[in-house]
């Protein structure tokens, strides 16, 4: 009798073991969970971006991404850098992972993307492919828009803010 309680308990625990199969590869990016729904914080319509000592309101969409955003940035602001990419954008790596909701988009000076559910694009270009929108900076002239990201000039530090 003990025989076989013993065969069937390594016969459970193999079972058990052996139908967890692969365990998940880690991220080094933390992914950011949208928060649960307390009505107590509202979602703002604008986040601030700021580069070298210049601060622009961003008009936020409501998607998933945004809400995601903006609860990490109850936290804590996000700083990262930026490239310029094509002649149009400047991108960077975030740090973390957003939710995605891409759909084919063509976009604007002062779009604000969401690209690889990681890395945040500042276009002061026009692009199509397929995206997920954050928002709008608001900004003047294209000019100054420009001015702001410092277009075809190189790296810049980029902080999201509430």
């Amino acid at each position: 009798m003990f025989r076989t309680l013993a065969i069937s308990l390594i016969v459970l625990f193999s079972a058990v073991l052996f139908s967890c199969g692969e365990l998940p590869e880690v991220s080094e990016e933390p992914v950011v969970t949208l928060p649960d729904n307390n009505l107590s914080e509202t979602m703002p319509d604008k986040i601030k971006i700021s580069v070298s000592g210049k601060t622009l309101p961003v008009k936020i969409e409501n998607n998933d991404a945004t809400k995601a955003l903006v609860a990490a940035l109850r936290t804590a602001s996000i700083t990262y850098e930026a490239q310029d990419y094509g002649g149009f954008e400047k991108v960077g790596n975030l740090g973390r992972t957003l939710p995605t909701s891409n759909a084919q988009i063509t976009t604007q000076a002062g779009d604000v993307i969401l690209y690889s559910g990681n890395q945040l694009v500042l276009f002061y270009g026009s692009n199509s492919w397929s995206y997920t929108r954050i928002g709008k900076i608001e900004y003047g002239t294209l000019d100054e828009l420009k001015s702001f990201l410092q277009a075809g000039q190189g790296n810049i530090t980029v902080t999201l803010s509430l």
